[in-house]
């Protein structure tokens, strides 16, 4: 949306300005070859941020892009301005659009930094031609930008209170929706009380130690994996709590847990896009997972975080067919996992944030249900 707005007022600007207005007779001189020279340079500046903008998008980092084009437009436009002007005893005019709508729409994109960023940036910039062009008249222009960026300020303030107040709302309807399904889940095997909850959170002091998921990912994230076993109640009771060892057909029915999960959210605002924690969370590193049998990073990041805490948690709670495997072994587990279940570089990361993950489980008071004398393996 940015992008859009920014593309459409910087160029109509400059064909009115530099190929309509110049027919008119009371139209100011023409520039020179050089300064024309600059400012096609300029245009093809903006230009190459498009592939710019592509690449940040496909990296997941499209808040970055608006402060790239709003640095690279005033530090260009601070270079034809300043030659533009010096040494010449003309008056310094300023009438670019451009400025004038980043200045006034900047808090639609709610966020502070790039308001700031506006605000002083182009405050900045009439202050650096007036020092080179020794121009008393670009105090104007300044108070001028003094007075919308306070004009903005207020549009943002209201904006973010607005928007904070829906996004309050709506989590605490989705938060709600999610306890209840949680809840369900716990009716159906009681011995996974709290799984949902620690996994979640396991995944995110991971997620974060990776420094790949955007702040932006993790609450969606969060909730994501708070129903990575949505699924299950799809699942027979029969096969669900068995204490022997499944059948070839009743594992197959497990199986299909993340495909069902999957199916119930994608089209829940706030969880759908992060499908594939749900989807893929069983994958394993060496394509003997489901429910697709993805290999390495064929299975997105976020599903292969949520796999280690699954798998951590999994392991250290007490279940129908088993107790509960002390953390030790279960880090060792983890660990040998590496290359074949788990992916290398995350295991790596599990280790540093091990300790944490003691914390989390121990605030979490898991209660361990011991069942004897029984056995549960998959095939």
């Amino acid at each position: 949306m940015f992008m859009w707005l920014f593309y459409i007022v910087f160029f109509l600007y400059e064909i009115i300005y530099y190929k309509v207005f110049p027919i008119f007779p009371w139209a100011t001189e023409i520039p020179d070859t050089v300064w024309s020279f600059l400012n096609t340079i300029k245009h093809l500046i903006i230009i190459l941020l498009i592939p710019v903008t592509i690449y940040f998008f496909k990296k997941g980092k499209p808040e970055k892009v608006k402060h790239i084009v709003v640095i690279t437009y005033l530090v260009t436009t601070i270079v034809t301005d300043i030659y533009y002007y010096f040494g010449k005893a003309e008056f310094y005019s300023s009438g670019n659009l451009v400025e004038l709508v980043i200045f006034l729409f900047s808090p639609i994109f709610i966020n502070k930094r790039f308001f700031y960023l506006v605000t002083f940036g182009v405050i900045l910039k009439y202050i650096l031609v007036g020092v080179f062009i020794q121009d008393p008249v670009i105090l104007f222009p300044v108070i001028i930008n003094i007075l919308l960026a306070i004009i903005a300020y207020i549009l943002l303030h209201r904006f973010l209170s607005y928007v904070k107040a829906l996004t309050t709302s709506y989590d605490e309807q989705l938060a709600g929706m999610v306890k209840g399904v949680i809840a369900t889940l716990e009716l159906k095997d009681p011995y996974t009380r709290g799984h949902s909850e620690r996994v979640a959170e396991y995944a995110m002091s991971l997620a974060k130690a990776t420094g790949k998921v955007s702040e932006s990912e993790l609450h969606s994230f969060y909730y994501a994996c708070l129903l990575h076993d949505l699924g299950k109640v799809n699942i027979p009771d029969t096969i669900l709590a068995k204490h022997g060892k499944l059948t070839e057909e009743e594992y197959e029915v497990i199986k299909t847990h993340p495909v069902v999960g999957a199916k119930a959210i994608e089209d829940v605002q706030g969880i759908g896009g992060n499908l594939a924690v749900v989807y893929h969370h069983h994958e394993r590193w060496d394509g003997k997972g489901y429910p697709d049998g993805l290999t390495g990073e064929q299975t997105p990041l976020v599903a292969r975080i949520t796999a280690v805490a699954d798998a951590f948690d999994a392991m250290t709670s007490t279940r129908s067919y088993r107790p509960a495997l002390p953390f030790e072994e279960a880090y060792k587990r983890i660990v040998d996992g590496k290359g074949s279940q788990f992916d290398p570089e995350l295991v790596e990361i599990f280790k540093q944030v091990y300790q944490d993950w003691i914390t989390i489980s121990i605030q979490y008071n898991k209660v361990h249900i011991p069942k004897e004398g029984h056995k549960h393996e998959n095939p």
